[in-house]
């Protein structure tokens, strides 16, 4: 699979466009005065502890206050109140020595919030996921810092080898090293992007987060909530640590400044890929030069068409997101069986891609095609398990229900990402509704007879095509023009013009300038 990142600046801020095999799959866009991202850490304060919910409600500088619930307090709570405590009020010179923290017991998975957030204090906290619709950012206590092989997390010593590293051989190698070059007081997850990678890579990856958590602790002293501590890096830089493998073969960008940070990111941790970023100045938008502004504008929308003339419609709710998949003109052989099965393999690849692309999380409810045989249905749903294999977004498929139905929960991270596709009408400014011929017939006839008794002998009425026919259409007894010639005297010329609106017209004198009326 190739893969290219297409990332177009703007004023405003960054549009960065994944594409797989020349398709686009996923697009963000990033503000340049974003805030509350997801990975962004702030220094809260409790304002409210909510029993009945088992959560709280924090201030972060947002305008609604923040949620956080137990589940999202992690084990180590208590160690991060009392670390958050330590840094904000430590004056040491050489600052707090992280090594020699005395890390307290865990809390219990069962226990409630007055519990442990008893008195409001103040809490390092990390955007788990971003403001969406009327609620304010998600919390979580379980601090995680991501690096390009390695996540860091303080106040546990545990390490965790990515189960996508299928190799036993490979998962205890990763294990025994990580082991014996971690940082004290700190927890290691091992991500699959490390595979294959030897000591001096992971040890260089982990001194740069364990950096991470020195500033952490620096930007907290004598820090008053609500503050950010550390934001998360910009999208561009954090798709690259995410996503980059051998399978990219190009990353262009229209910006010097993010060529730049691509180029230098690049050469650092894939010298050998350095050449696959490019910078673009051939004067056209860079989204148009790669096909990008196309695919969006076919992506989005309620009804989504497939390559064999099979459609797909998706309607959003409060509660959730349904999909109806439809064949339209699509047949493969006599057997309807066999179409439907066809049919909904073709959908479920562009279902998968669709929520991948618009970012649709929350429940998701595909009404495929009837198909009647048991084994159709489980073909269909191995297939869709694989086709959301590449979504980084947590998730789960579902068997086909006795209804036809197939359920799909994924992770909500942020706002679904919706673009208009569909333009107010110029004609009737979004109404529906339009003068009648009639109308502006009499309109037209109006204007000619005042303008006959201010002495203009000749007329041009320029109009739409459909128009101009219908003025014009017949010999002399339909002909609309040479019956108002012959009635108020002037001598009128209707003339055709493809720019006009389907309603529009305008008259102009014998020396081609236009009347205003």
């Amino acid at each position: 699979m190739n893969k290219e990142l297409i990332i177009h600046s703007t004023p405003t801020g960054v549009e960065i466009a994944l594409l797989e095999d020349k398709k686009l799959v996923e697009l963000h866009s990033e503000k340049n005065d974003a805030r509350f991202a997801v990975g962004d850490l702030y220094l809260g304060k409790v304002k409210k502890l909510i029993p009945g919910l088992n959560a709280a409600f924090v201030d972060v500088g947002y305008e609604k206050d923040a949620f956080l619930h137990y589940t999202d307090l992690s084990p180590y709570a208590r160690s991060l109140l009392k670390f958050t405590q330590l840094a904000i009020n430590d004056k040491t010179p050489g600052g707090l020595d992280f090594a020699t923290f005395s890390v307290e017991p865990e809390i219990v998975k069962t226990g409630k919030i007055n519990e442990v957030l008893n008195g409001k204090p103040n809490i390092l906290v990390q955007i788990l996921k971003e403001p969406i619709a009327a609620k304010g950012p998600r919390l979580s206590c379980e601090i995680s810092l991501p690096g390009r092989f390695v996540v860091l997390t303080p106040f546990n010593d545990i390490v965790a080898v990515s189960r996508k590293i299928h190799s036993s051989e490979e998962r205890k190698r990763l294990q025994r090293i990580v082991e014996s070059i971690k940082p004290k007081n700190f927890g290691v997850i091992v991500r699959t992007a490390a595979e294959g990678k030897n000591t001096a890579e992971l040890h260089e990856d982990l001194s740069e987060l364990a950096a991470m958590w020195a500033s952490i602790q620096n930007n907290l002293r004598g820090a008053v909530p609500p503050t950010k501590i550390l934001s998360e890096q910009t999208k561009t830089a954090s798709i690259l640590r995410d996503l980059l493998n051998e399978d990219f073969n190009k990353i262009v960008t229209n910006d010097k400044n993010i060529y730049t940070e691509s180029k230098n990111y690049i050469q650092k941790v894939a010298p050998e890929k350095a050449e696959i970023v490019q910078f673009h100045q051939n004067g056209s938008p860079v989204f148009d030069a790669f096909g990008v502004t196309k695919q969006i504008k076919g992506s989005f929308g309620k009804t989504v068409n497939l390559q064999s003339g099979a459609y797909i419609i998706i309607e959003h709710t409060e509660a959730l997101h349904v999909i109806d998949v439809n064949s339209g003109y699509k047949s493969v052989g006599n057997n309807q069986e066999i179409n439907a099965l066809e049919t909904n393999l073709e959908a479920a690849e562009e279902i998968a891609r669709q929520l991948r692309l618009r970012d649709i999380g929350g429940i998701i409810v595909v009404d495929f095609i009837d198909m009647k045989l048991p084994e159709h249905k489980k073909k269909l749903l191995e297939a869709m398990d694989g086709f959301m294999q590449t979504d980084r977004a947590k998730h789960a498929v579902l068997p086909i229900s006795k209804f036809g139905l197939m359920q799909i929960t994924r992770q909500r991270m942020k706002p679904e990402m919706n673009i208009q596709t569909q333009e107010v009408c110029p004609t009737c400014n979004g109404t529906g509704k339009i003068s009648s011929t009639l109308l502006l017939e009499d309109e037209m006839e109006k204007n000619i007879a005042y303008l006959a008794t201010h002495n203009h002998k000749a007329l041009t009425i320029v109009t739409h095509p459909i128009l101009h026919a219908y003025l014009t259409k017949g010999w002399f007894w339909n002909n609309k023009a040479a019956k108002w010639k012959k009635k108020y005297g002037p001598k009128i010329t209707v003339t055709p013009d493809t720019g006009y609106h389907l309603t529009e017209f305008k008259f102009f004198d014998a020396n081609g300038d236009e009347i205003k009326l």
